[in-house]
């Protein structure tokens, strides 16, 4: 661990602080030097993610909802047909490919998607509207909500399960779609820089960009959001292709149902970070 380094000698018994962070303590007219430990990196970096004096536990419940992100975007890339339910931006793109008569994209299950995308942002904004002023009981709340739209989603895919077909993803697109739309109206609200959840274009614009001048913390919550995107799709992929989608899914709810009672817990009493621009 690294520190700064204290120089003793006699100077009373307070002392006095000298040069570079250096104190002078009185010791009997000793001389001596005494390494002061400081917060390293992991902890600089923890304070950030989950005790900030800002956003409070918001950063890292937000990388939470981003691995979930990518367990449900594998679920309907993989499963679905090549369709986003999170991502809009490759969604349209998708719906280009399925009208010129690109194999292997289907158009029902991408606009299915894009209208239940736009259904879930457009029913959260009222309700993030009404929850705006604590940001834990807007996590709270929207998460809850999301994760309902999810254990949906999963029953669907068991009960259509016999019944493969185009209708049948669309479905489940939909309702995962509305869970989505719903989480990026809270996680917009909320506004904790770089964490969208679920596009990663300008954080990586921006660990590009800034780099050099963003500071440690910036460029690793940045790292992390794309990491833990990463991670949720790898982790989906692998259980979609050599398990099943349920158990996708399924992993996507566990998540959701953490992030909600943390921030149940952490709501319990007023904290700076529940209003924004506090602290």
């Amino acid at each position: 661990m690294t520190g700064v380094r204290r120089r003793f000698s006699n100077s009373g018994a307070g002392g006095r602080v000298v040069e570079n962070g250096r104190q002078d303590i009185g010791t009997g007219g000793l001389i001596s030097t005494q390494e002061a430990p400081v917060a390293g990196s992991g902890s600089r970096l923890w304070t950030e993610l989950a005790r900030n004096d800002v956003h409070g536990p918001l950063p890292i419940l937000l990388l939470v909802l981003t691995t979930a992100t990518g367990l449900v975007d594998a679920v309907s890339i993989l499963a679905l047909g090549r369709v986003f339910v999170a991502n809009m931006t490759g969604n349209v793109v998708f719906v280009g490919f399925a009208l010129a008569g690109a194999p292997g994209f289907s158009l029902v299950a991408s606009l299915a998607a894009l209208a239940g995308f736009l259904v879930g942002a457009f029913a959260g904004g009222p309700l993030v509207e009404r929850w705006s002023g604590q940001r834990g009981k807007l996590l709270r709340n929207a998460t809850a909500i999301e994760l309902g739209l999810v254990v949906v989603g999963l029953a669907c895919a068991v009960l259509l399960a016999s019944t493969p077909g185009v209708m049948a993803a669309a479905v489940v697109a939909a309702f995962l779609a509305v869970a989505m739309g719903l989480q990026n109206a809270a996680v917009r609200r909320l506004a904790v820089p770089d964490l969208t959840t679920t596009v990663l274009t300008m954080t990586l614009t921006g660990i590009a960009a800034d780099g050099r001048k963003g500071g440690y913390p910036t460029v690793a919550r940045r790292v992390l959001a794309v990491l833990t995107m990463l991670v949720g799709a790898l982790v989906g992929a692998l259980l979609v292709l050599h398990v099943g989608l349920g158990w996708a899914l399924g992993f996507a709810a566990v998540l959701l149902a953490i992030v909600a009672l943390v921030a149940t817990l952490r709501s319990r009493r007023a904290e700076g970070w529940h209003v924004r621009g506090a602290g």
